[in-house]
């Protein structure tokens, strides 16, 4: 805690610590089996390639020393991997500091290799090669150069550098590369949880993508234009969340800390321009939509925009959940099975109703669609998005007060990238 205090009395001023308190609260208590990380040291660049070369650039640097900030939120760090590239060195050695602990260099980290891509500008990658590079924009696993197919690979060494550390089944495949997004300096968590009975512990992805930016801002997915956008929205801490033994049904108002993340998130959406606020039936979940919608039609009254903005609200029963276990979310899929059968029944119909929401408008405009409801729907939303099975829900968290952020740059009806 010495250091957080003397880190937090360095960049007391910075816009940076003031996001990462809102983001991970002020007293942070996570046991983490694991912390997996994407270590880059660069501005984005047109193809994020294994070319060896260090850009240390004070916009580099400041996103190694937020990067650093932000581990010391996530708690103890005990080992460090990097690539054999110089920018990830960097990186590496800006977040570990003076520790004696050596830094362990690991080739198979290294970022995809492209061939004869690595080293161009997009435009000349375009200009060059043609339906290749768009071949490499809309299908990258079969994307093939030079005789290899880089996302194949980059598979193969992602799974030989994560069997250092755990036994790994099948996962994800090469389809969903581009899907689930990992940015510069991007955090994603994983926890890993030992089984009862041994083997290979239970894998949830607790946070991912965090960036000392703002989730909510720009509008793009690997350079790609996105109009249209879904952001998942938990509600905050309500009394029921303290008082029942089975949270989390929104049943209660939401208590002072619930209305304080609820503004916080109502303040964050002001960089998108809202469409539709679609929210359970719930007490807590109207209260956050309500709250929402306030901040979002006074835009031009705070600053945000010069002309007021009219959000359309709508209520649904399919994101409420009626009364559910005390389990975490990465035990979703350990409740019984008609429990499961019915949360992802239910959440199927809402995840309908989203797109349907997201497809209404066909002016070429930008469409953004709120839904406030019950973090295990939301979950079970996100494996609808990507195409998984119920058996899956254990694999996602939620915390109280945050949002998911999902960007449909090829319309509501095609592939969806997970931005955040």
């Amino acid at each position: 805690m010495e250091y957080i205090a003397t880190t937090k009395e360095k960049y007391v001023d910075s816009e940076a610590w003031t996001l990462l308190e809102g983001q991970f609260g002020s007293h942070p208590c996570l046991e983490l089996f694991g912390l997996l990380v994407q270590l880059f040291c660069l501005p984005p660049l047109p193809f994020k390639d294994s070319v060896n070369i260090a850009y240390d650039t004070l916009l580099s640097h400041s996103h190694c020393v937020c990067f650093d900030v932000m581990i010391i939120y996530l708690g103890k760090r005990d080992i460090i991997d990097k690539s054999p590239l110089r920018r990830s060195k960097r990186t590496a050695e800006i977040i570990w500091g003076a520790r004696e602990e050596e830094i362990i260099t690991d080739s198979d980290m290294r970022e995809i290799d492209l061939y004869s891509f690595q080293g161009l500008l997009k435009h000349e990658g375009q200009a060059k090669y043609g339906e290749t590079f768009r071949q490499w924009q809309i299908d990258g696993p079969n994307f093939v150069i030079d005789g290899h197919y880089p996302v194949r690979e980059l598979w193969v060494r992602a799974k030989a550098a994560g069997t250092k550390y755990w036994s790994m089944k099948a996962r994800l495949g090469t389809e969903y590369f581009r899907i689930l997004l990992q940015s510069n300096c991007g955090v994603s968590v994983l926890d890993f949880t030992p089984q009862p009975e041994g083997g290979t512990p239970s894998i949830c992805l607790n946070r991912s993508n965090q960036t000392p930016g703002s989730p909510a801002a720009g509008g793009s997915s690997e350079g790609r234009k996105a109009s249209n956008r879904i952001v998942l929205v938990f509600h905050g801490v309500s009394e029921s969340n303290l008082e029942s033994s089975m949270p989390y049904t929104g049943n209660g108002p939401m208590n002072m800390l619930g209305n304080i993340q609820a503004q916080k998130i109502a303040e964050l959406l002001l960089d998108l321009k809202l469409n539709t606020v679609v929210s359970g039936t719930k007490m807590a979940y109207v209260e956050r939509a309500d709250t929402i919608t306030r901040v979002q039609e006074a835009a031009d009254c705070l600053g945000a925009d010069c002309i007021p903005r009219y959000v359309e609200t709508k209520q649904i029963p399919d994101l409420d959940v009626e009364r559910m276990k005390n389990v975490p979310s990465g035990w979703l899929n350990r409740l019984e099975d008609d429990i499961t059968t019915s949360l992802w029944d239910k959440s199927g119909k809402a995840w309908k109703h989203l797109l349907y929401e997201l497809s209404k408008r066909s002016d070429g405009q930008d469409n953004i669609v709120i839904a406030v409801g019950h973090p295990a729907l939301h979950i079970a939303m996100m494996g609808y998005c990507l195409n998984l099975t119920k058996e899956w829900l254990g694999s996602f968290h939620l915390n109280a007060g945050g949002i998911s952020v999902i960007d449909f740059p090829d319309g509501p009806w095609g592939e969806e990238l997970s931005a955040a």
